[in-house]
Formats: structure tokens, C-alpha cells, sequence
């Protein structure tokens, strides 16, 4: 990886992440491929139409099915999926987390059970990045121990303590097998846990910042915190990371997250907001939510949203989206997916520029008057 910034703007950075498959300008949204596809999207979609230069697959779901040694065997993510650029692949902890009835974390890794079939699994830092050697992303995230809030001290103290211990097992083998010829393209970040106590964040940053990772997440947000007190979390820890590596929040999330945690220094994000919303008849525009499913739109012929530029803003009316929402066509899912990415991948692309030209304070500020009218 090669990391550059091109441009700071107070907090607000405008940096170029080089990997082996693309050159990522940041801020960026990395849409979400959970299984190996963006939903509803495939990678001509993506390629003609979006154009992003990293999405992200999920390392729980894809070793579980259709398992990481097949992915392998067909050449790895980027030709398994067509998906040429780069790929983010984050640990899969969270999903061993939330998606099983019966997790149990020591202090080796956590043991679960598959939602698909109720076998049982065990993620350690070493398989975690075994499973994502197989897969040959881009960008690997290291196994954490993540906290849902509120926790209390104990369990939060635990959590860094723990996520440390990973983080120097995960590097070191890392390296090992580095030198084995494994991984040589590949890239290893490690997540800052913490909560919402501004001591454990500095405790878990300074820890995990003394090691040689290529970049680094902040992880454990947007999980039902207020959003002033996630902002003020993450400018607090966005203080203690390096300036010189890239800087990813995890999970987060609408278009104001995106603008404020940009405003704090934040390079990159991931949520599966755009995609879910479209599913659900929630269209982002340039003024704020769209409703589609709603009464109103059923005779209405103007696009999504008129400052936009998507094919389906250039093509189609918010009477048709109405109609096929309603008709439950499944027309509808790939049209939505695909104005609700081009308005966050805009939404960065201009945010980049507006940081490039020391304009984004202006920027912020347009951004909201914009969503009052």
C-alpha cells in the first residue's frame, strides 16, 4: 500500500490509498458486498454505472458460504466476482457476534454457531486472517473483541485488553507468513474498540498505533449512541492515530455521519444504509429522504432528485420507481441500490473536492442548508 495526502483542510483530509488492484481517493464510501456481490448489483453495474474503486466483502459470511478455500480455488475475490478493484474485508467478528445464539469469547477467540446450519466454528486471529489470505483482499481487517453498549467498565476494560493481545498476534503472524510469500499485496488494519470512554479510546489507540499495521479502524460505533456523543468519540480518537495511515469508522452510516466524521478527520467508511434503505423505499437526494412508496409520488414525473446525475435520475421518473416499489418488482431493488450508492459515492467525491480547494467548511454548511429547503 501506498499513502498519500494530497490535502488537509483543518481536520478534513483528501488522501490517495494505492493497493495492488486500485488507487482509492479518499474521503470514501465503501459500498457493501456482504457475500461477494453488492445487493441487487453486479460487477458491470458496479464497473459502468458506480465506479468505486474498493467495496467491502464479509469474511463471516463468505468462509461459511461458499467457503474461502473455493474462493481460492477461482482465483480469489477479484475474479470469483469480477470485481476488479480493490477489496476491504473486514473480520467477521461482528457477524460471529450478532448472528449467533451462542457466542462464548476467551481469550483465544470466539466460538459460535453458523446461522445457517447451527454448526460450530471457531474465529482466532490467525484463522480470521487465513480465511482472508484465501480470499485475497486488498485490505484485511484483524480480529477485535467488540463491546455492545452500554457495557460496563469491567466488560469495556476487557474488550481493549483483549483487542490488543489480538492485534500483536495478528500482526506478528502477519509478518511470518509475509515472509513465507503469503500475502505480500495484502494489507492488515487493526480496530480501535474503546466504547464511549475517552480514556479506554486513548489507552486502545496508543496500544494498537505502537504496532506496524498499514492502517488503522475506529470500531464499537454507531450501535445506539447519541450521534454528538459517536462525533465526539471519534474526534477524540482520530487525535492519537497517525496522520501518515489511513483512518476508517466502521459502520457508519447516513450522510450527516458521513460529512461530520469527515469534518473530524475520518478517510474512509462502510454502512449498508444505501443499499437496505433502497430495498426499503428510502431514496437519498440532495434535499434530504425520499420516501418512494408514498401517495404523493404516484403521478409524480420528476426524477429522484433533480441535482443528480445517476442513469436512473437521467432515465426514469419517481411515478415509475413509485409504481415498481408497490408492484414489488424486483426492477425496482437494482434501480434504488443504484441512485442511493451514486449519491454517497458523489457525496464524496465532492466532499474531496471541496477539501482539495480548502473549501469544506462552506462545503458542511451547504450540505445543510440544502436538506432546509
Amino acid at each position: 500500500m501506498i499513502f498519500s495526502i494530497d490535502k488537509i483542510d483543518k481536520k478534513a483530509r483528501a488522501c490517495s490509498i494505492k493497493t495492488a488492484h486500485s488507487t482509492i481517493k479518499t474521503p470514501v464510501f465503501m459500498p457493501v458486498g456482504t457475500v461477494g456481490a453488492v445487493k441487487a448489483l453486479d460487477a458491470i453495474d458496479l464497473d459502468t454505472l458506480l465506479k468505486p474503486e474498493i467495496i467491502l466483502g464479509n469474511t463471516y459470511h463468505l468462509y461459511l458460504r461458499p467457503g474461502d478455500a473455493l474462493i481460492k480455488g477461482q482465483g480469489g475475490l477479484h475474479n470469483f466476482t469480477k470485481f476488479n478493484k480493490s477489496f476491504l474485508t473486514d473480520s467477521g467478528g461482528f457477524q460471529a457476534f450478532s448472528l449467533s445464539d451462542n457466542v462464548k469469547i476467551d481469550e483465544d477467540g470466539i466460538l459460535f454457531r453458523s446461522h445457517i446450519d447451527g454448526s460450530k466454528h471457531k474465529f482466532t486471529p490467525k484463522k480470521v486472517l487465513d480465511i482472508q489470505y484465501n480470499l485475497n483482499s486488498d485490505i484485511m481487517m484483524i480480529l477485535d473483541d467488540l463491546v455492545a453498549l452500554p457495557a460496563t467498565k469491567d466488560r469495556v476494560k476487557a474488550s481493549i485488553e483483549r483487542t490488543t493481545k489480538w492485534a500483536k498476534e495478528s500482526i506478528d503472524y502477519h509478518r511470518e507468513k509475509q515472509t513465507q510469500g503469503v500475502g505480500l499485496k495484502q494489507n492488515i488494519f487493526a480496530i480501535i474498540q474503546g466504547g464511549t470512554d475517552f480514556d479506554f479510546r486513548k489507552v486502545s489507540a496508543t496500544e494498537l498505533t505502537s504496532l506496524d499495521f498499514d492502517g488503522f479502524a475506529i470500531g464499537g460505533l454507531s450501535v445506539g449512541e447519541a450521534n454528538e456523543l459517536m462525533y465526539d468519540t471519534v474526534e477524540w480518537t482520530t487525535e492519537f492515530m497517525p496522520k501518515d495511515k489511513p483512518r476508517y469508522l466502521m459502520g457508519v452510516g447516513t450522510p450527516e455521519d458521513l460529512i461530520e466524521n469527515i469534518y473530524r478527520g475520518v478517510d474512509m467508511f462502510d454502512c449498508v444504509m444505501p443499499t437496505r434503505n433502497a430495498r426499503n423505499g428510502t431514496l437519498f437526494t440532495t434535499f434530504g429522504k425520499v420516501n418512494i412508496k408514498a401517495a404523493k409520488y404516484k403521478e409524480d414525473s420528476n426524477p429522484i432528485d433533480t441535482k443528480c446525475e445517476c442513469q436512473v435520475c437521467k432515465t426514469y421518473s419517481r411515478a415509475y420507481l413509485n409504481h415498481l416499489y408497490r408492484a414489488k418488482e424486483i426492477t425496482y431493488f437494482r434501480l434504488a441500490t443504484i441512485h442511493n450508492l451514486h449519491y454517497y459515492l458523489t457525496l464524496m467525491s465532492d466532499a474531496r473536492e471541496a477539501i482539495l480547494n480548502e473549501k469544506f467548511d462552506e462545503f458542511r454548511r451547504e450540505f445543510y442548508l440544502k436538506r432546509e429547503l
